[in-house]
C-alpha cells in the first residue's frame, strides 16, 4: 500500500488530540457532499426541462425540415426536393406553405400564422394526441375550408373548439399597388369553418399563433401555387436520422437547409443550455467556497500532527512524502463528499421522479407538469465529479505547500 496515502488515511479517521479536529473534518466533507448534491440536483432539473420541452415539440414538428435559404419559399417540383423525397429512408413526406395573415372574428381580430398542410399531416406528427373538441382533424371538405388553431388562440379571439360563424383571413397581396381610397383592396380575403377541435402543443410559440388549414387554402390566399415553404419529413423506423440528415444536406447543397427537431426549435434549446451553464458556473463558486473548510481542516491537522511530521523527518521522509500525507488527505475529503454528494443528489432525483415532492405551483393544472421534471445525464455525472475533484484537489495545494515549508 502506498505509504503517503496509508498514513493519510490514519489521520483522517483517527481520533485527534483536539476534538474540534474531526468536527472541522466533518464539516469539510457535509459542504463539499452538500455542493455536490446541489450540482447533481439543479442540473437534473435543467434536464428535465429540455426533455419536457423536447417531447411538446416532438407531437407538433417533424424530424426534419427541408426550407429553401432564399426566400420564403421555393418551387414544389424542384428536382432538389423530389430526390430529396425519394430516398428510401423517408415514410412520409408533406408540403407545406406558411406565412402571417389577419384573423378576424366577431370583431376580435389578431396576427396569425396560417400553416397549410398536406393531408398526410397526421401521418407525419402527433397532432392527433394534441387535439381538443369533438371533431376531428379535418383540413377540407369538398369547397369547404377548416381551420385548427392553436388552444390559446381560440381563447384569446373568444373560439370555443367548435365556432360556429366564419373565421375571416386577411393577408397581402402580393402585387399590385395599394390603393389609399380602397384599403381592403390590397388585401386577399378568404375564411374558415371549424372542424370542432383545436390543438395544444403546451408552447406559446405554437398554441397562441399558428393555424392549421390546408395547403390548397394557404397557397389561394398567400398567392402560392406550385410553391412550398417547407418540404417536411419523417423517415422509417429503424433509420439513421444523423445519416440520413447528411445525405439531405448533401443533396440540397447551398440551396435549402436541412433541419431535425433541435436544430428547428434551436434558439429555445441554446437559451436553456445557457442556463444550465450558468447554474453550473453558480454552484462551482459555492463548492469553492466550500472547500475553504478543507484548507482549514488541513492546517488545524498539521498543527495537530507536528511533533509527527519531525519524527517522520527523523526517519528519513522528505518533503515531498509529507506534502503527499496532507494532499492526500485533502483529496479523500474531496472525493468522500463528492461521492456522498451525488448518491444523495441520486436518490433526492429519484425520489422527485417517483412521488413529484417538489411540485410547480398550489392549483393542480396551473402548469403543464404538476412536479418540477427530472432528468440524471451520466455526462452530468461525471462532470459533476471531475468538477468537485479538480475544485478540492486545487484548494489543497497551495495550503500544504506553505505549511509543509515552514
Amino acid at each position: 500500500m502506498n505509504t503517503s496515502f496509508y498514513i493519510a488515511r490514519r489521520y483522517l479517521f483517527s481520533k485527534k488530540s483536539t476534538n474540534v479536529i474531526n468536527i472541522i473534518s466533518a464539516i469539510s466533507v457535509i459542504g463539499v457532499a452538500v455542493a455536490t448534491m446541489a450540482l447533481v440536483v439543479t442540473l437534473s432539473v435543467f434536464n428535465g426541462f429540455h426533455d419536457m420541452v423536447a417531447s411538446f415539440f416532438t407531437a407538433f414538428d417533424p424530424q426534419l425540415k427541408i426550407t429553401p435559404t432564399q426566400g420564403k419559399t421555393a418551387p414544389a417540383d424542384d428536382p432538389i426536393l423530389t430526390e430529396i423525397r425519394q430516398l428510401p429512408q423517408v415514410d412520409v413526406a408533406t408540403e407545406t406553405v406558411e406565412d402571417n395573415a389577419l384573423a378576424i372574428y366577431e370583431g376580435q381580430q389578431e396576427m396569425v400564422i396560417i400553416k397549410g398542410v398536406d393531408d398526410n399531416f397526421a401521418e407525419l406528427t402527433h397532432i392527433t394526441e394534441i387535439l381538443y373538441g369533438d371533431g376531428q382533424f379535418d383540413l377540407q371538405a369538398a369547397n369547404l375550408q377548416y381551420g385548427v388553431p392553436g388552444i390559446r388562440l381560440a381563447q384569446q379571439m373568444n373560439l370555443t373548439a367548435h365556432w360556429d360563424d366564419y373565421l375571416k383571413i386577411y393577408a397581402p397581396k402580393r402585387e399590385g399597388q395599394l390603393d389609399m381610397t380602397d384599403p381592403s383592396g390590397g388585401f386577399e380575403e378568404d375564411s374558415l369553418l371549424s372542424p370542432g377541435v383545436v390543438f395544444a402543443v403546451k408552447q406559446g410559440k405554437y398554441d397562441r399563433n399558428y393555424i392549421l388549414t390546408s395547403i390548397g387554402f394557404a397557397r389561394g390566399l398567400f398567392d402560392q401555387q406550385g410553391m412550398v415553404s417547407a418540404l417536411e419529413l419523417r423517415l422509417k423506423s429503424g433509420s439513421n436520422i444523423d445519416a440520413v440528415k447528411k445525405e439531405m444536406r448533401r443533396i440540397a447543397g447551398d440551396k435549402y437547409e436541412v433541419k431535425d427537431r433541435f436544430e428547428q426549435q434551436a434558439d429555445t434549446f441554446r437559451i436553456m443550455k445557457v442556463e444550465k451553464f450558468i447554474a453550473y458556473i453558480f454552484l462551482t463558486f459555492i463548492l469553492i467556497v466550500a472547500c475553504f473548510n478543507i484548507i482549514g481542516s488541513l492546517s488545524m491537522l498539521i498543527i495537530d500532527k507536528k511533533d509527527d511530521v519531525v519524527t517522520l523527518r527523523n526517519l528519513g521522509a522528505n518533503d515531498r512524502l509529507i506534502s503527499r500525507i496532507f494532499l492526500f488527505e485533502g483529496r479523500m475529503i474531496s472525493v468522500i463528499g463528492a461521492i456522498i454528494g451525488i448518491l444523495i443528489g441520486l436518490l433526492l432525483c429519484w425520489l422527485q421522479q417517483r412521488f413529484g415532492l417538489v411540485s410547480l405551483g398550489q392549483s393542480s393544472g396551473s402548469f403543464v407538469v404538476e412536479a418540477y421534471p427530472v432528468s440524471v445525464h451520466p455526462t452530468d455525472i461525471i462532470l459533476i465529479f471531475l468538477t468537485v475533484v479538480a475544485v478540492g484537489f486545487a484548494s489543497v495545494w497551495l495550503p500544504v505547500r506553505n505549511f509543509v515549508q515552514k
